[in-house]
């Protein structure tokens, strides 16, 4: 009897855009030299459901040769999705606006970057998550602006910023109505999230919805773009709210995304041209996720056929 081994698979490949460090510490023995770099805990949350995390390098102005050999789109071809990390200011200038304080003045060479793998990403009709500043920069990819200090510019929102208290801050959020994220949390209105962020969404970029907002005074917390592909962006830090009960469970997010990954990368199967033929794995549920399943009470059996 013949044996047939089953299809061969892979886990999902996201890339993470990377953060960048100028000015490094003297202690850690870069001397003159840039960093790129990711927070652990966000490719934690991707590879605990079951895909591979890479981070995908910066090319700066000055790295003309790397530039030479690769294309952003080349890099893209090689990844099912895309989380563009937080961390600097998104500049003013990248939005049409001048710093109202030069402390503001952001990132403009990260921008770039960045900006450049969301269009690759979306061109390839692959998904995107942005987180924090990944969700300001989502807006402003598609032609919105930003407050560039809520304290300074919106002073009667409450503060969304403690140094002291870092991932500690929270806030409570509330989903709007009959968005595609309060149907990720069918049983929630509001649910309570991370607050490190001191700028915000002002004008919705085109095709941009918002989907949850502060509770407490309006702040946009949620967007996504409804266009013809998949890109949502999180003010809060999902990644950080692993094993803290009180904050909204971040797994059924990247489950949506990553199960988006999976379609977009199954359909690329169709391609002749496709250089990877290995079906990509479906992504895993948490222990915790199964758990609550299994705790369900199970089907009631179907009514007995009449005799």
């Amino acid at each position: 009897m013949t044996r047939y081994s089953p299809l061969p698979t892979r886990p999902l490949r996201i890339g993470i855009s990377a953060r960048l460090l100028y000015q490094v510490p003297p202690e850690l023995g870069f001397r003159n030299k840039t960093l790129q770099y990711l927070e652990q805990s966000l490719a934690h949350w991707i590879m605990e459901h079951g895909a591979m995390a890479f981070m995908v390098p910066a090319v700066a102005e000055d790295s003309r040769r790397a530039a030479r050999h690769l294309s952003v789109d080349e890099y893209v071809a090689e990844l099912d999705g895309l989380v563009l990390q937080g961390g600097a200011d998104v500049a003013p200038q990248t939005y049409g606006q001048e710093p109202i304080d030069p402390r503001w003045s952001g990132d403009p060479v990260r921008d770039r970057y960045e900006l450049a793998l969301l269009r690759s990403f979306l061109d390839q009709g692959k998904p995107v998550i942005g987180v924090c500043r990944g969700c300001q920069l989502l807006n402003v990819a598609f032609g919105g602006t930003l407050y560039q200090d809520l304290q300074t510019q919106c002073p009667n929102t409450h503060r969304h910023v403690d140094s002291e208290l870092y991932d500690q801050f929270e806030h409570d959020i509330t989903f709007l109505q009959g968005s595609q994220l309060a149907q990720l949390y069918p049983k929630s209105t509001q649910l309570r999230v991370t607050s490190i962020h001191h700028q915000a969404v002002d004008q919705l970029g085109k095709q941009v919805v918002v989907e949850a907002v502060s509770s407490l005074d309006g702040v946009v917390e949620a967007i996504r773009w409804t266009g013809d592909g998949y890109a949502r962006g999180l003010q809060w830090h999902p990644e950080f709210h692993q094993d803290r009960r009180t904050l909204i469970d971040s797994a059924p997010i990247m489950l949506d995304f990553l199960n988006v990954a999976a379609e977009t990368a199954m359909r690329k199967l169709d391609d002749p041209a496709c250089p990877d033929r290995r079906q990509p794995r479906a992504p895993l549920r948490l222990q915790a996720d199964r758990d609550a399943a299994a705790a369900l009470p199970p089907p009631a059996p179907p009514p007995a056929s009449p005799r």
